[in-house]
């Protein structure tokens, strides 16, 4: 709790205390001076809540940037090794069965080579 909401909810509280006695009194000064001061005493701890919360999430941000980063990295290592992985796998894959992976590349060369010069009418 900082200054402003201290002294706003202060003032609120004194303003409702000068209507009521305001009313007693039927005193329409008192009443009209215990209402402004309610509403500048609310404005006042309004602001100084808002004063508050900025200043908790100006603290806090250094924790969660840590936070996101480490989540980050966590990340971009699951994804490496998966990647890895599948590098080996595909390794494998290419040893087990070297010719079904050699008919396969010269057909997609044989593709490429068609598309880039063949005659088309």
């Amino acid at each position: 709790m900082n200054k402003d909401e201290l002294q706003g909810g202060a003032r609120y509280f004194g303003g409702k205390v000068e209507k009521a006695v305001g009313d007693a009194v039927d005193s329409r000064d008192w009443k009209v001076d215990g209402v402004v001061d309610q509403v500048a005493g609310g404005a006042q701890h309004g602001f100084g809540r808002a004063r508050s919360i900025v200043g908790d999430a100006i603290d806090s941000a250094p924790a969660l940037a840590g936070e996101a980063r480490d989540r980050l990295k966590a990340a971009g290592e699951r994804v490496a090794d998966s990647a890895q992985r599948g590098g080996k796998v595909a390794v494998q894959t290419v040893q087990d069965q070297p010719v079904i992976w050699a008919l396969a590349a010269a057909l997609v060369g044989y593709g490429l080579a068609w598309f880039v010069h063949g005659r088309r009418y």
